[in-house]
């Protein structure tokens, strides 16, 4: 009668095992499910921040369904807004929150979807792993030109900044430098992905990408004792930070409101997780 028992409890956990699987499969590929009976192009531009998780959400959206045509491009923040605003593309990222003037010139409407820390970095070969915020000020505003006035080995300091108009550049700004006007002498790059590319190529070089970024081939500065790491940015620790914002000319639908969607989604806060940022959950 044990035996004949223990047979049961198996058939029957076995059971419920094979129960859950086929009910979890739907929910887990639900968040894609809706793009099954759409079609169409949508166009993404903007902060080059947000270019992976665009892309991994975009590939993944474009393998369910062949019928569905996604593109995304950088160009930086001013460039997303003006974009969207102009009807060039349905989705314009930015790295900062619109100003009053572009949601009343375009009609723009807001989705923050991450939160991204901006760390200070140089060269893995420079001796210099911690800065002050007023030496960072001093390097940007042209006072301090050797990085022996700031630990580092006697020589020039080659600095990076972005363009006018980037979210990352304006987080930088606000946060470390206020007021303090930049040197002529700033070599400006156009990403993060340039950026990058500046300081692990120049020994003497240091510049600004957000955290999301940082890999082996740059090192993310130390500054006023805080380490630039996306847990410390979510923790309140590192307060150099921004929220990340998809925008669209009125309210968004059909495919773009699906893509936004998917974004907000569990699935969408993973690829963001594995893109270096902290989600944030839809209003």
């Amino acid at each position: 009668m044990n035996s004949v028992r223990k047979k049961v409890v198996t058939i029957l956990c076995w059971s419920a095992v094979f129960a859950f699987a086929f009910l979890a499969a739907p929910a887990l590929a639900a968040p894609l499910d809706a793009f099954k009976n759409l079609e169409g192009t949508l166009d993404i531009a903007g902060g080059t921040a947000h270019i992976p998780v665009m892309q991994r959400a975009a590939r993944n959206i474009m393998s369910v369904n062949p019928n569905i045509r996604i593109t995304v491009a950088g160009g930086g923040s001013g460039v997303g807004v003006r974009q969207v605003g102009e009807g060039l593309v349905g989705i314009g990222n930015t790295g900062r929150p619109l100003t009053e003037a572009e949601i009343a010139q375009y009609g723009l409407v807001t989705f923050p979807f991450a939160i991204d820390g901006v760390a200070v970095a140089v060269n893995p070969a420079n001796p210099v792993k911690e800065l002050t915020s007023a030496q960072i000020a001093g390097i940007y505003s042209g006072e301090i030109t050797d990085w022996k006035d700031v630990g580092g080995e006697s020589g020039g300091i080659d600095v990076y900044g972005r363009e006018d108009g980037s979210g990352t550049r304006e987080t930088f700004t606000e946060k470390l430098l206020g007021k303090t006007p930049l040197a002529s002498s700033v070599n400006v790059v156009n990403s993060n992905g340039a950026m990058k590319t500046a300081i692990a190529q120049d020994k003497r070089g240091v510049g600004y990408v957000g955290i999301g970024h940082l890999e082996e081939s740059i090192t993310g500065i130390v500054i006023d004792g805080m380490i630039p790491t996306q847990e410390n940015a979510a923790s309140g620790k590192y307060t150099i930070v921004r929220n990340l914002y998809m925008n669209t000319k009125g309210t968004p639908a059909g495919l773009t409101a699906a893509f936004i969607d998917y974004i907000h989604s569990d699935e969408g806060a993973g690829i963001v997780s594995e893109s270096g940022y902290i989600p944030i959950p839809p209003k």
